[in-house]
């Protein structure tokens, strides 16, 4: 790869649209969910995805669950997503994931969680 394509990949990533937003881990087997909030919802998903499929636990909070019921129990579920403005600077961007994640918290209050 020249440099010039190494930069035009660079800028593509850089350019491409970010999706943000809140999701869950949920034990499907006890029904607990771990409530999280992340500015790239698609890196989350590929983490949980390679952990899944590694075996590994991600997340200390999950960790007594995922060696009892096994890698397979847990399930990523995407609850609310928000895409950057051009305009939003990351800072603001981060601000608003995180009043969606508190919206949820409400909304999911009587759910067991982690």
């Amino acid at each position: 790869m020249d440099k010039q394509d190494r930069r035009d990949k660079i800028a593509a990533y850089k350019a491409r649209p970010v999706t943000g937003g809140v999701f869950c881990i949920k034990n499907t087997i006890t029904g607990r969910i771990l409530l999280q909030a992340a500015t790239d919802l698609h890196g989350c998903k590929n983490r949980f995805d390679f952990s899944q499929m590694t075996g590994s636990c991600i997340e200390h909070r999950l960790q007594q669950d995922w060696k009892q019921y096994g890698a397979q129990a847990f399930a990523f579920e995407i609850l609310d997503t928000l895409k950057k403005k051009e305009t939003q600077t990351g800072r603001e961007f981060r601000d608003d994931i995180n009043a969606l994640l508190e919206s949820w918290r409400e909304k999911l209050q009587e759910n067991p969680q982690y």
